[in-house]
């Protein structure tokens, strides 16, 4: 991550800026990217808030563009020196043509490579069939499932950093 990006085979990962809010804001009122993050959609507050200014430091948020074009947001948090997970979603209209799962490698290499990590995980909702999908053909084995997480019942899926995530 020379210049600043995580590059995928298609999809580019660049950090979020100050002026990606009204992006965000703007997905965070579509139903169907809300529905998996949080149940709501978010005001500008709230987006500043999380996304763009007072954040866990633990945390990192990115945009995920394809074609030059943003359509998503991916973040990883910290968990130990050597593990932490990442979460994901995608614009519906960028859904099912494999950017997320590109996306997904992108940031596994980048974490397990550059950042020395050696356990990656997720935590899709158990009713997230879609998401269950992309991950599994990201590398993610699931472990267990999560009956009384936090957002909800969800299914922990990860990746232990044996050697080079392999492309698509």
């Amino acid at each position: 991550m020379t210049d600043g990006l995580i590059r995928g085979e298609v999809t580019v990962i660049r950090p979020l800026v100050s002026t990606d809010v009204d992006l965000m804001i703007a997905w965070f009122s579509d139903p169907e990217v809300y529905r998996w993050w949080d149940g709501y959609p978010k005001s500008r507050e709230e987006v500043e808030k999380e996304f763009a200014g007072g954040r866990d430091s633990d945390m990192e948020p990115f945009i995920i563009e394809a074609n030059g074009e943003p359509i998503g947001y991916i973040q990883y948090w910290i968990e130990t020196d050597s593990s932490g997970g990442i979460d994901m979603f995608l614009v519906p209209s960028a859904r099912e043509q494999g950017l997320g799962p590109d996306a997904a490698r992108a940031m596994v290499r980048y974490l397990t490579g550059e950042l020395r990590w050696r356990r990656v995980t997720v935590d899709p909702a158990m009713g997230n069939a879609r998401a269950i999908r992309a991950w599994s053909k990201a590398g993610f084995i699931a472990e267990r499932e999560m009956p009384d997480h936090p957002d909800g019942p969800a299914l922990l899926m990860a990746i232990e950093a044996t050697g080079e995530v392999e492309p698509g």
